[in-house]
């Protein structure tokens, strides 16, 4: 029998300790769902271990397969560009597979509905309620393009409006989204962080909250994010079943 590919998760990094504290808190989660997994963490920058290092370490050992997965909500250019160039530098004796970002998903969806109850609404407030996704933003159309996308399907799930915000790159600011939607005439107006993990542009969104009534945390570890997790590891482990919705 085959063992299993590694799972090794590729997260930006940041300065700040909240974000790599967050980081392994969402893995710990995935190893608890999937016991017999391996899962690996490196960062691009700021925190280590680097990837590069991982890499190194994995090949070793004398680990041959391992599945690269981006810790990113969109493909943007670190799923894009940063990552690939890294990967391509990884020891010759490993194949690594690249595996999807995590969104876009229905279960990420779930994750931001789950942040916004535990923050205090509830599904009688959907209604009269307007939600703020607030992303952290990218110079990417098809990045840009696909936040609106998941706005425009998450409204139809019974909210009284959705509207895209985010933090830094790309207009409207999360501030801007907030007083929109109390011109539209929602009688709650909530912010949603479509984000992993606490840092600098997080942060800018929580004080793009000031006006709105509710502000949800980020997605973190929460449960259905572990679930995607592992989800695109199985999909880049199986891509010909992935393909035909096995």
């Amino acid at each position: 029998m085959t063992s299993r590919p590694v799972l090794l998760v590729i997260a930006h990094g940041s300065r700040d300790p909240r974000h790599a504290a967050t980081v392994h808190a969402l893995v710990r989660r995935v190893r608890a769902r999937r016991p017999g997994l391996r899962v690996e963490t490196g960062f691009l920058d700021f925190n280590i271990p680097s990837v590069p290092a991982v890499l190194e370490s994995l090949a070793a050992e004398g680990v041959r397969d391992v599945v690269a997965l981006p810790l990113l909500l969109t493909r943007a250019f670190h799923a894009k560009a940063d990552i690939p160039a890294v990967l391509r530098e990884a020891p010759a004796r490993l194949r690594i597979r690249q595996a999807e970002v995590l969104g876009p998903s229905p279960l990420l969806t779930a994750a931001l509905e789950r942040r916004l109850y535990e923050a205090g609404l509830t599904p009688a407030d959907k209604s009269s309620t307007g939600v703020v996704l607030a992303s952290a933003g990218s110079t990417d159309p098809e990045a840009i393009a696909v936040i609106a996308e998941i706005a425009r399907e998450w409204r139809h799930t019974g909210w009284c409006a959705v509207r895209p915000a985010f933090a830094s790159a790309s207009l409207p600011r999360t501030e801007d989204a907030v007083r929109e939607l109390r011109a539209l005439g929602c009688a709650h107006v909530a912010v949603a962080p479509y984000v992993l993990a606490p840092g600098f542009l997080p942060d800018r969104i929580a004080r793009g909250a000031a006006e709105a009534d509710v502000l949800a945390d980020v997605l973190g570890p929460a449960p259905e994010v572990a679930r995607v997790l592992l989800e695109r590891y199985d999909e880049a482990r199986f891509p010909v079943l992935a393909a035909l919705g096995a």
